[in-house]
């Protein structure tokens, strides 16, 4: 009985947790029925659990209701995992996996179960519908104005299936790993792959996607007329071919280490693979390898990648002119070796969605070259690495995560110090420990244009502390907010110089009201506020200078658009 009430409590006391927590429990239950005796049958079944559950990971992320249901049920599950009862369990498998199911679909839209939707295109990307409303898209691409664009940048977009849907980051980094866009003339890689990115849509290689009026563009597809263009402008300019020395990962299940290429491949890109294993020594194959893309790129939360062993990270530390490295969203990695700080050369980390991750090297301050490093949604990390606040060459810390000093040994008054840094995301723990005045020196990071704060605790003592804003900042995106108002925790925006996006996704807000004027948001995103009462009319004299409004879920406001 004891059991059950501690696991329970496990799994109810943290949401984010809840899939991860039992992810990692059914493989221990799972392998001591194994040890007992394989039973394919039942195994199949513990198969159809975890598949299920994978296909629902990121639920908390996507939405912020109807959660206590599921949450309640997959405490039950865990107790039914921990208890080992064999026959119980097998009985009431099909009743399990079905209420998660129809609990879930209250939480997601309908395609989070939707089979039809994953099926895989010749090259194993997503299958995605253009969307029609753009039909600037299907006009003949400027061959004139893309000569100031890198034909390389043009080559490596041919990776990406035709009609994927395309996240702009995920582009850009791409190009960074394979020293497509370098920091040259005081901009730094990611200025330059926005440059990239703002061309291609000008000259209509790419086209952006969603229907909607947002001003900004976070995503993008490649027609299939411009695709076609795209291989033959490539083909003509004699653009070195990217099959060469580029390595693609389409089957569902691949095992690297199996084929012989010495030392030509430079780029591994993961385009459609679910299942990851590593023969012995496999390492050999890839010594000149530069990038390692074995995480997800698609669009989708619900896009499943495991390995069959992590012990593949330990031979890592070999790949020394490694530059971009991608586990995003990979199962079964519970701890990032201490080894992987010998990647002097690295610039991209993205560990993005890592959900089993929870444990990082103890000092990361050798990575010197490191730009990116991206920790965001891996919700077991309690802590963070030494050094962080020592790679100067930082641009992009996502997933920063607060908690005790002894856990979080770099504060945030510490990144003063990095002078490149423009993207911060930050998450407050629900253990963490906050210093007087930490938060107001983010307003001494000069470069920083974007920044999110994240919350795991409700409590609202764990937003009781003033934010101070720097200058340059373009978007603010606070997520789970525990406080009510903004009034004391918002520490005076009036001297913001540009006109910025405001994005609060969560939390208890109940009122936008503060004690000053929001003049520079022209850009407003509410989700998930059921707390909040507000309309319209009180938006536009709350902003004065609001030019687009997006409201979903906020109070009676189901889903509104407002330009």
């Amino acid at each position: 009985m004891y059991l059950f009430v501690c696991s329970k409590m496990s799994i109810r006391t943290n949401k984010m947790k809840a899939v991860p927590v039992l992810l990692k429990q059914l493989m221990t239950t799972r392998s001591k029925f194994n040890e007992r005796g394989r039973d394919e049958s039942f195994d199949g079944k513990l198969e159809m659990l975890r598949l299920d559950l994978n296909k629902i990971k990121d639920v908390f992320v996507r939405v912020k209701k109807n959660e206590e249901e599921l949450l309640d049920i997959l405490a039950e599950v865990h107790a039914h995992l921990c208890k080992l009862d064999c026959r119980k369990l097998g009985e009431d498998m099909n009743g399990i996996c079905k209420r998660i199911r129809d609990s879930a679909h209250k939480l997601l839209p309908m395609d989070a179960f939707d089979d039809s939707s994953k099926e895989e295109d010749h090259k194993g990307g997503q299958s995605q519908q253009l969307q029609q409303p753009h039909q600037k898209s299907w006009t003949r691409v400027d061959y004139e104005g893309l000569k100031n664009v890198p034909k390389e940048c043009l080559s490596s977009l041919l990776i990406f299936p035709e009609n994927a849907v395309i996240r702009k980051s995920n582009a850009i980094n791409l190009w960074i790993g394979e020293g497509l866009v370098i920091d040259i003339e005081n901009r730094t890689t990611r200025e330059w792959g926005e440059h990239v990115i703002h061309d291609l849509l000008k000259y209509n290689v790419i086209v952006r996607y969603g229907k909607g009026k947002d001003p900004l563009i976070n995503k993008f597809q490649i027609p299939p007329s411009a695709y076609g263009q795209l291989e033959s402008l490539v083909s003509k300019e004699n653009v070195e071919d990217p099959g060469q020395d580029r390595l693609e990962l389409a089957q569902k299940k691949v095992t690297l280490g199996d084929l012989h290429f010495g030392y030509s491949i430079r780029t591994v890109f993961n385009v459609g693979a679910s299942y990851l294993n590593f023969r012995p020594q496999w390492i050999k194959e890839f010594m000149n390898l530069e990038v390692l893309q074995l995480g997800r790129w698609k669009d989708s939360p619900v896009h499943h990648i495991e390995v069959g062993s992590e012990d593949f990270l330990e031979e890592l530390r070999n790949l020394t002119q490694l530059k971009y490295l991608s586990l995003r969203g990979i199962s079964r990695i519970f701890k990032l070796p201490s080894s992987i700080v010998e990647l002097e050369r690295l610039l991209v980390l993205d560990l993005k969605a890592c959900h089993n991750l929870e444990t990082l090297p103890n000092d990361i301050s050798s990575m010197k070259s490191l730009t990116h490093l991206i920790l965001s949604q891996c919700y077991l990390l309690e802590g963070m690495p030494n050094g962080i606040e020592k790679l100067k060459n930082l641009q992009v810390l996502k997933g920063f995560v607060i908690s005790t000093p002894e856990k979080t040994p770099c504060r945030i008054s510490d990144f003063v110090n990095l002078k490149k840094l423009t993207r911060l995301s930050i998450h407050i723990g629900s253990q963490a420990v906050i210093k007087d005045k930490d938060f107001e020196s983010l307003s001494q990071i000069f470069t920083l244009d974007h920044l999110k704060i994240s919350w795991s605790g409700s409590d609202p003592r764990y937003g009781n502390f003033q934010l101070s804003l720097p200058q340059n900042l373009r978007k603010l995106h606070l997520e789970c907010f525990p406080g009510k108002s903004f009034r004391e925790f918002l520490y005076d925006m009036r001297y913001l110089w540009k006109n910025m996006e405001l994005k609060i996704t969560g939390g208890k807000l109940a009122s936008m009201e503060v004690d000053f004027e929001w003049w520079h948001v022209n850009i407003l995103r509410l989700k998930y506020l059921k707390h909040l009462k507000v309309d319209i009319d009180d938006l536009k004299s709350f902003f004065p200078g609001l030019k687009y409004a997006e409201i979903k879920q906020v109070s009676e406001h189901i889903e509104h658009e407002w330009t």
